[in-house]
């Protein structure tokens, strides 16, 4: 896993993702698997089946000491300290003019152990504030990002095939929660969180560890039709569970409640953390844009950047959008004036120097099955 500036990351799969065909591009510094046998056909067999996914381009760090809660706390928008042992978190890290530095998953490993885990885009920068937030706590950080692997299994059948495999009892594991125990006879932490919006498991290890696993679930689900899953399909799945993208949905020009997540910011807490003020601030006068789903309802597709119109009048800009493979439809989602966010609002895209129809609709575009 080697690190220069100026070179690539690769995760310790990196051979096997070679071997299996993919098409490898250069993500965050590292160097990951775009897709296999293609992103159509991966995303499908997610919704279907299940796919598994290298995600150990992510960062890893462990928060422990006496204080490790209330320095979370301090440093977070949320209050890890509220976590049940064994349970998890969706939050973020904001600078001090409320601007997002990255969104997290906070797990609570003990009564003062946790786990953050962050987009690999972001990972320094989360490593970093976290070390000059946390100073003034009797806690430590173990950045443990590069010496762990990450693999998922997300689908309709991932518990099914991943169940042979632990020891974990995955009955008693609920979404957003996380235990210790062996997957593939080595230790790991299991988490029933994902990125798919289908139910699936997330299996934190030590470098070494990750072609066991790895190697375990794919043979092992090969009679479910378990395939290997890119970053292609991540994206397309992600999107129409309608699950925020760093750079994309989020970051320091826009703040928690434009993009429609201010439940994660806990303003109550008996903490004054960092970007509350700046944050209290803009929960009272409510948000200047709004993040929205759109449906375009002409010929062409939504991408990144495009323009977004009410009328003759520019109202704001695409974030991301494809051709959604579940819905057989061009989904998108977009920041626009709040006046225009209401369900049912007629806006207009400019794909290619022409202004096609799309209909504001509600997040998410995709429910799975209970």
């Amino acid at each position: 896993m080697a690190q220069a500036d100026d070179v690539l990351l690769a995760t310790p799969l990196a051979d096997r993702h070679v071997a299996l065909g993919a098409k490898l591009v250069e993500f965050a510094g590292w160097l990951m698997p775009l897709q296999y046998s293609g992103i159509l056909e991966e995303h499908r067999a997610v919704r279907a089946r299940a796919g598994l996914f290298d995600l150990s381009h992510m960062g890893e760090l462990f928060v422990e000491g006496e204080q490790a809660g209330s320095a979370l706390a301090f440093a977070l928008v949320s209050d890890p300290r509220s976590l049940a042992i064994g349970r998890a978190q969706y939050s973020m890290i904001c600078d001090p003019e409320g601007g997002i530095l990255d969104d997290l998953i906070v797990y609570r490993l003990g009564p003062e152990r946790f786990l953050i885990v962050a987009n690999a885009s972001n990972a320094a920068v989360v490593s970093d504030a976290l070390a000059e937030r946390v100073g003034g706590f009797r806690a430590v950080i173990d950045d443990r990002s590069l010496a762990t692997a990450l693999v998922a299994i997300q689908g309709p059948l991932s518990a099914r095939v991943f169940a042979p495999l632990t020891e974990v009892a995955l009955d008693g594991l609920r979404y957003y929660s996380i235990a210790e125990g062996e997957v593939a006879g080595v230790a790991a932490l299991v988490a029933r969180t994902g990125y798919t919006g289908e139910d699936g498991f997330e299996v934190i290890v030590d470098l070494d560890d990750a072609g066991r696993v790895w190697d375990t679930l794919l043979e092992t689900g090969k009679p479910a039709g378990v395939v290997p899953v890119g970053l292609g399909a991540r994206d397309t799945l992600r999107l129409e569970a309608g699950m925020p993208l760093y750079g994309n949905e989020l970051g320091r020009d826009g703040t928690p409640f434009e993009a429609g997540l201010g439940r994660v910011v806990k303003l109550d807490k008996d903490v004054d953390f960092v970007g509350r003020a700046a944050l209290e601030r803009a929960a009272a006068e409510g948000p200047h844009k709004k993040l929205v789903g759109l449906v375009v309802r002409g010929r062409g597709i939504a991408r990144h950047g495009y323009p977004v119109f009410a009328g003759e009048r520019a109202t704001g800009l695409v974030t991301s959008g494809t051709l959604s493979p579940t819905l057989g439809e061009p989904i998108a989602m977009a920041y626009v004036a709040p006046s225009d966010a209401e369900p049912g609002t007629i806006l207009a895209v400019e794909i290619r120097g022409q202004r096609v129809p799309a209909e504001v609709v509600a997040l998410p575009f995709y429910h799975r099955a209970k």
